[in-house]
């Protein structure tokens, strides 16, 4: 029996339900949504990033179908069970992320069969021998429904993840996607024997749609009213983990105010609908920065850095980019299959990039929390850095020596490692276009000068301000570091052009338009780059040449 007195356990990598309530967890009182979703319908689809509860929400559901009252205990979904018309259901639970795409698309079939035949023994379910994947869960439904008597309740787990092992492969990736249609087509064929189904996934397929096989299947990812389905919100947070808030600001030696304050910035800011109107935090990152009372990238740590790594580097792409990204709303309903979709379709329904609200109510993409930008960022840069044999981890504590010790030359010669690091490719793809943000025309290359300077201080955990030119004029990067702010500007000396006067041109750019302004004691910092160098070769400070 627990002891109620008892401070609760965090649910570290826990993602059963039943297990949790049983070993006396925090457990962040979802099943409100549960109950509604019952009474409502019986078709669901729900997408969201990995690490965020959709493995705990699959469980809580099969619990709860499953008639196991006592878990529910002082649960919003306890009266459910006192309902007069309240009978339990045979649940088939499939795993998807169980199913193993390591041997070819034979060895993804023969995974499914597996997994399938030993779902059925679980429920001392009888099928047939065949190895027809499809006809096996048709089997699997229909018999379920007959043995218990009862219709019975389907929820299938990370539905797409035998698929999204191969978004870089769209050979292999169309293939696996005709296998999931193949199967997932049975659930229609075995309707009559079915109570409710719930699917869960990180993509949405566009390109054939398994969802066209479900009837009135309802898509409620993006739904105002579910937003909170997974993930914790702020309230939930003071609600549920008040001693492990007091041990963590005792830990820090701050408040409860500042730690929320701090929390807000690194870990807040997932969203997932339409209206904007409900902000997350990562479940995991939160479990994780309680256990070890600092801030760091937990999530991002947690997996799938490489893939992105791999994107990034593939398709040319910068972290700045994606910042403040338009978009809209036929995009967020359906933004593509993962292998062919543009890049900001692949890092929203990844995780990595969020929805936010601007003016008039346009929708925009943009990072999560400080926690996905600096992981992003340091993703990037370390990936250029490893490209050339470097040493990413020595040279971003160079940049922080630099600025504690104001030594500008150290500063610029450890961008200057960097930029000989990207690779040559980058370049002659930058070459290619030129870049349009909010009206202002970049030259590519100058774009891909600052994106890439501005990850690299990003991903070493410097806080630095870039906010996209207009015609008003912003400048390049402000770097803001305990006390110290470098206001800087960057220009590029194109063949036939003197870096040094680029460098003054930068500087009298930052005093005209009084850049520093709203910061007093900042140092204001031109730089000259050489593009056929590809060097800083040239620096001035205030007036002074260095």
């Amino acid at each position: 029996m627990i002891n109620n007195t008892q401070k609760l356990k965090l649910p570290k990598g826990i993602q059963t339900f039943e297990k949790l309530r049983n070993e006396g967890c925090v457990y962040v009182d979802k099943t409100k949504y549960f109950v509604d979703l019952i009474d409502k319908g019986s078709i669901y689809f729900l997408s969201r990033p990995r690490r965020f509860g959709k493995s705990l929400t699959i469980s809580t559901f099969e619990a709860l179908f499953s008639g196991k009252k006592d878990l529910f205990k002082g649960l919003y979904a306890e009266a459910f069970f006192n309902r007069s018309d309240f009978q339990p259901s045979p649940v088939i639970r499939l795993d998807m992320s169980l199913v193993n795409t390591s041997e070819g698309i034979d060895g993804i079939k023969e995974s499914i069969l597996y997994l399938t035949n030993e779902t059925a023994r679980k429920l001392k379910v009888e099928l047939s021998d065949t190895k027809l994947y499809g006809v096996l869960l048709n089997e699997l439904i229909t018999r379920t429904s007959e043995k218990y008597n009862r219709k019975v309740v389907v929820l299938i787990d990370e539905y797409d993840k035998p698929y999204t092992d191969f978004v870089s492969d769209a050979e292999m990736a169309n293939k696996v996607r005709n296998v999931l249609r193949d199967f997932y087509v049975q659930i229609k064929a075995s309707d009559e024997f079915v109570r409710f189904i719930f699917l869960t996934g990180i993509s949405k397929f566009t390109r054939f749609s398994v969802f066209s096989t479900l009837n009135n299947l309802d898509d409620i990812s993006m739904m105002p009213e579910y937003a909170g389905i997974c993930g914790y919100t702020e309230e939930e947070i003071i609600r549920y983990f008040p001693d492990y808030m007091k041990e963590t600001a005792c830990e820090m030696d701050i408040s409860i105010e500042e730690l929320l304050e701090q929390m807000r910035q690194y870990y807040d800011g997932f969203s997932f609908d339409y209206k904007v109107s409900t902000r997350l935090y990562n479940p995991f990152s939160i479990l994780m920065f309680f256990d070890k009372k600092k801030f760091s990238n937990f999530w991002f740590q947690t997996g799938g850095s490489k893939l992105i790594a791999e994107y990034m580097k593939e398709k040319h792409l910068t972290v700045e980019q994606f910042r403040n990204f338009p978009t809209t709303f036929n995009f967020i309903e359906t933004p593509g299959d993962m292998d062919t979709t543009e890049p900001h379709g692949f890092l929203f329904q990844s995780g990595y990039l969020t929805l936010r609200k601007g003016t008039d109510n346009v929708l925009s993409l943009d990072y999560p929390n400080t926690e996905v930008l600096n992981s992003m960022s340091e993703l990037v840069a370390q990936n250029i850095f490893q490209t050339k044999g470097g040493n990413y981890f020595s040279y971003s504590q160079r940049i922080f020596t630099a600025i504690q010790t104001d030594n500008y030359k150290l500063f610029t010669d450890t961008l200057n490692v960097f930029l000989a690091s990207i690779p040559y490719d980058d370049f002659s793809k930058a070459a290619e276009q030129v870049v349009i943000v909010q009206g202002y025309k970049f030259p590519a290359q100058e774009w891909l000068y600052r994106s890439n300077i501005l990850s690299f201080l990003t991903g070493c955990g410097i806080v630095v301000a870039a906010e996209m030119h207009t015609n008003k004029g912003r400048p390049d990067l402000v770097i803001s570091w305990k006390g110290k702010i470098w206001v800087i500007e960057i220009k590029v000396a194109y063949k036939g052009q003197s870096a040094e006067n680029k460098a003054k041109e930068a500087l009298r750019q930052i005093t005209e338009n009084n850049y520093a302004k709203p910061f007093p004691d900042a140092v204001c910092l031109g730089i000259g780059i050489e593009n056929e160098a590809r060097q800083i070769t040239f620096f001035l400070l205030t007036d002074n040449p260095i």
